[in-house]
Parts: structure tokens; C-alpha cells; sequence
């Protein structure tokens, strides 16, 4: 990573996330302003090319940048984070929709959220697209969107039962609600000010010229599997928050560690090294809490909230196997005691 970059992550994480993190998690949405500065920082084009104005970072350094923001505020990252998934798929789309929607969204003028997560839910798609002349209509629900109110598009993912494999359909949908598209917001015990919501699609239309793409299933099952390293860095980032705060050397050790089999997992091996990230992640933050005191249940308290975040990375972005390896990892705890 380039030394402008590493100086501007670490002051928007210390000198900007991180005063205005408790004031978030009590807000009903993430404050404009923290978002406009990552923007303006050019950090929503993370992984955008340059040629759209994006930074085009590798995999290791804007994992670096993910993991250090999420130090400062993991809900303002957590957002944020969302965004990128649409610009590398509008990287490999039709030149059309790159010239209406890449740069903009490179540069932070457009903001976006995906909507995904029904993938991975067992039985029967939770959302489908029928094709018919127009492009697409959809129906059913996208149970995890974030974001909502601070982003301009979604890009969805729904499952075309035409296909024998029932290919995904992935779109861009405006994020705004109306007769065929309806939002309900979910109360979050933490990271409540991403204004998380589930989506429900009534027969929406989405216009051949907003589909960005198709995919078999297992093709993205496949991809699906190889990207589980990304949320590892959240974990990191709140561990490393509560290690520094405590200015515990062995538990930036241990971090360190842990980082390094993340990177050097091969697929396999990554939701044991997930789940070995998220487990570091609740003891350097409960560790925080007992350190602190009796002061700590109090919610102006970055303890607590650095507490409840670990909490929800327990089991966000959790797949079968990694909550395997959770459930695994606590048995043995519980035989050693």
C-alpha cells in the first residue's frame, strides 16, 4: 500500500471514525458526513479501476484499508463495505453500464448496497426473476440489505428458474421503495445504524438494461467460498481497536498470527481461520470490558460497544461450515474446563 494511502485510512480511523463511533451506534443512520469523507478520500473506489477513477488496490492492501477503518467504526465500514461489491461487478459489465454508473461510483457521487444473502439460505430461492420482454420482474424477498437511505442502487441477486442450475441474475435497483418494492427496517444489537433492512419485490421490473449479469450457481457458490477472507478483516480491525486500547503486545501478537493464516488460508482452510479471526475478536474485546470495569455496561463506553460488535461477527457473513468450526471450537473449550 502506498504511504498516502496507509496515512489517510489511519487518520480517517483515528481522527474521524473512531471520535464519532459511539454517537453512530446510537443514531438511526450512519452520519453523511463519515461517508463523504471516505469518498472524498477516494475510498469507495477501493477495488474501481483507475481508468473510473478508482484506486484499483490488490487484494492484501485493501484488505489492509478494510481492516484499519473497521478499527475506527466497524458500522460506518460495515456500510461502506457493501459499495464495493457492486463496482467490481460493474467493472466486468457492459461498457453501457460502465459509462453510466463506474465513475460515479468510483468517486462516492453514487453509493451502493447488495443483496445477496438470500444465496445462501437452504431450500427453495427466496427471490426469483421471471424473464420477460422488458427484462426481468422479481419476486419474493432480499432478507439482508444495507445501507438503505444512504445508498442510490442495490445490486441484487435472484435466481432465474428457467435454468436448470437456476442461474443468479444479478441487477442494479434503485433503492427506493414504491408499489413493487417495499423495505422493512431490522433492529440490530449492534451496528444498528446501518440501517439494515429486508427487501421485499412484488413483481418488480428491472429493465434489460440494468442486469449486469448471469451466473450458474455453482459458479458462485464456488466464488462464494473463495471471498470468505474479506470479513475476516473486520474482525481483525475491532480486535486490533481493543488490543490497542488495552496496549496488550501479546494480543497484537496473536493478531498478527491470525491475519497471516487468513492470507495464507487456502480455500478449505478458511472458515477455520474465519472463525479463529471472529473468536479473537470477542476475547480482546470482552477482555476490554473486564479491564475497563463497571463502567463498561454504560452505552457511552467503546468497551461495550467494541464487545457487542464481536458479538455480531460471530455470526455475520457465517456459512455451515465455519459455524461448524465455531461450534467445534467451543466444545473443545468446554472439555478443557
Amino acid at each position: 500500500m502506498s504511504p498516502t494511502i496507509r496515512a489517510v485510512t489511519e487518520r480517517l480511523a483515528d481522527d474521524v471514525l473512531l471520535p464519532r463511533a459511539i454517537a453512530t451506534d446510537l443514531a438511526v443512520a450512519v452520519p453523511p458526513e463519515s461517508l463523504s469523507q471516505l469518498a472524498r478520500a477516494g475510498l469507495f473506489g477501493l477495488y474501481g479501476p483507475k481508468t473510473a477513477g478508482g484506486l484499483d488496490l490488490d487484494d492484501n492492501d485493501a484488505l489492509a484499508v478494510i481492516e484499519r477503518l473497521a478499527s475506527g467504526c466497524l458500522t460506518t465500514t460495515f456500510v461502506w463495505m457493501q459499495h464495493h461489491s457492486a463496482v467490481r461487478a460493474l467493472a466486468q459489465a457492459a461498457e453501457s453500464l460502465q459509462t453510466d454508473w463506474l465513475g460515479p461510483l468510483c468517486r462516492g457521487e453514487r453509493r451502493a448496497g447488495v443483496a445477496f444473502a438470500g444465496l445462501r439460505r437452504s431450500g427453495p430461492p427466496v427471490l426469483v426473476a421471471e424473464r420477460v420482454d422488458a427484462g426481468y420482474l422479481l419476486d419474493g424477498a432480499a432478507p439482508w440489505v444495507t445501507g438503505w437511505g444512504s445508498i442510490d442502487v442495490v445490486l441484487v441477486a435472484a435466481r432465474d428458474l428457467r435454468t436448470t442450475d437456476g442461474d443468479i441474475v444479478w441487477s442494479l435497483v434503485d433503492a427506493t421503495t414504491g408499489p413493487t418494492l417495499h423495505v422493512e427496517h431490522l433492529r440490530l444489537m449492534a451496528l444498528n445504524a446501518s440501517a439494515t433492512v429486508t427487501a421485499r419485490f412484488e413483481r418488480h421490473l428491472v429493465p434489460d438494461e440494468r442486469v449486469v449479469c448471469t451466473e450458474g450457481f455453482e459458479q458462485w457458490r464456488a466464488r462464494d467460498e473463495a471471498g470468505l477472507r474479506t470479513n475476516g478483516s473486520l474482525a481483525l480491525g475491532v480486535a486490533w481497536r481493543a488490543a490497542h486500547v488495552l496496549g496488550s503486545a501479546e494480543l497484537l501478537d496473536r493478531i498478527g498470527r491470525c491475519r497471516d493464516r487468513l492470507d495464507s488460508a487456502a480455500v478449505a482452510e478458511l472458515p477455520t481461520a474465519r472463525s479463529e479471526a471472529s473468536e479473537l475478536a470477542l476475547t480482546a474485546t470482552t477482555t476490554l470490558v473486564v479491564a475497563t470495569g463497571g463502567r463498561a455496561v454504560l452505552e457511552t463506553e467503546l468497551a461495550q460497544l467494541l464487545a457487542r460488535e464481536a458479538v455480531f461477527l460471530l455470526v455475520f457473513g457465517q456459512t455451515p461450515a465455519i459455524k461448524a468450526e465455531q461450534l467445534m471450537a467451543r466444545a473443545a473449550e468446554a472439555q478443557t474446563d
